[in-house]
């Protein structure tokens, strides 16, 4: 959206864009309820991606650049492996500190791929929404500092209305995930990073490691990690992502975009 055009203009375009993410999503939710299926689940988010890409030439007027079919493979594998690793990490530094046990668990490869159907569809609208909406829009208006702040804010904002959920867990998840998410797509440019990002992260944490997903861990999984230690290292009933130790690495991953993001740009100003 042009950064010159009119205020009211502005506000008008990014409100209808914003219902129209929000509506996205939720018939994306539905669609994954009602009919269970990974198959139309994958292909539900496809097509909301279709959406999306249309609705920003219609509304913006523009080309979308942040969806590079060229960058799909490289920008959604990079996140599918920092997702993993960070969630990873966090699970593992609770285990070393001797906070949780973990022990088999009994799952089959159906509901494995299901969840991880799942977890891409979440990920891509929520990714839409709040990256590709939300950031994006603010990010071309009002600059990067207050993109960053309302989307992260917002982003953790939703969460309180999760099991276990508290004041708490919706900061660890602004800093942790919202500003995480930011940073790695304004430094990418693109969507499929945060969207990798993710997806990986949910999916290692609840079908992996068997940790409750934001409250939420009554999905089978290949093993059972057993908390017991103070919530505050392990997240208590909301889950690892409400654990310090993700909040921090968190932070310090957002930092490392952000500092990749002003490099680049420094870099690009030079040339």
């Amino acid at each position: 959206m042009d950064k010159a055009a009119p205020l009211w203009k502005w506000i008008l375009l990014f409100v209808l864009a914003l219902v129209l993410g929000i509506m996205g999503y939720g018939l994306l939710q539905s669609l994954a309820g009602l009919v269970n299926n990974p198959i139309l689940t994958f292909l539900g988010a496809t097509v909301l991606l279709v959406l999306y890409f249309f609705a920003v030439k219609l509304i913006e007027r523009t080309e979308p650049s942040d969806l590079p079919a060229e960058r799909i493979a490289s920008d959604l594998g990079l996140g599918l492996l920092i997702g993993a690793v960070f969630i990873s990490c966090v699970v593992g530094l609770i285990l070393a500190l001797g906070w949780a046990n973990i022990e088999p668990a009994h799952f089959t490869w159906k509901n494995q791929f299901s969840a991880f159907m799942l977890f891409f569809a979440v990920a891509v609208g929520e990714e839409i929404l709040f990256r590709g909406i939300l950031f994006r829009w603010i990010d071309e208006r009002w600059g990067l500092a207050y993109a960053l702040l309302v989307s992260a804010v917002i982003f953790g904002a939703m969460h309180i209305g999760q099991p276990g959920a508290t004041v708490w867990s919706c900061f660890a998840i602004a800093i942790e995930a919202g500003l995480l998410l930011g940073a790695a797509y304004k430094w990418s440019g693109t969507l499929w990073l945060p969207i990798g990002i993710h997806w990986a992260w949910n999916y290692v944490q609840g079908d992996v490691f068997g940790v409750a997903v934001s409250g939420s861990d009554d999905a089978p999984t290949f093993f059972n990690t057993i908390m017991s230690g103070p919530d505050i290292i392990t997240g208590g009933s909301f889950g690892a992502e409400a654990s310090i130790i993700a909040v921090i690495l968190g932070a310090a991953l957002s930092a490392m975009f952000l500092y990749l993001y002003f490099r680049k740009t420094k870099k690009a100003g030079m040339a």
